[in-house]
């Protein structure tokens, strides 16, 4: 069993994530190999905050250059999460 704070990497903080908070969803970069139910319990041990659905995206690592030299950033998954109404993560208030 993973550690509940090796399963959640940071929080995603883009525009779109911003527009998803107002519906009551929050997204995080979560561990490669970590399943949905691991997200679910990490997240609400963590944050004391009741998850209803998980969705997961992998993103894969784009292809990068500098000069001659050519390397490739890494794979990551993010997690989108629907929270309890009511329900809120600090971490997204007043970003």
């Amino acid at each position: 069993m993973k550690n509940h704070y090796d399963v959640i990497k940071a929080p995603v903080i883009t525009e779109k994530s911003t527009a998803a908070s107002a519906q009551g969803k929050v997204v995080f970069w979560v561990d490669l190999t970590a399943t949905k139910q691991e997200i679910k319990e990490a997240v609400e041990t963590v944050f004391n905050v009741k998850v209803l659905g998980i969705n997961t995206e992998r993103v894969a690592g784009k292809m990068k250059r500098m000069g001659k030299f050519q390397g490739q950033r890494p794979t990551r998954k993010k997690a989108y999460l629907t929270l309890r109404e009511g329900d809120k993560i600090e971490i997204f208030e007043g970003v």
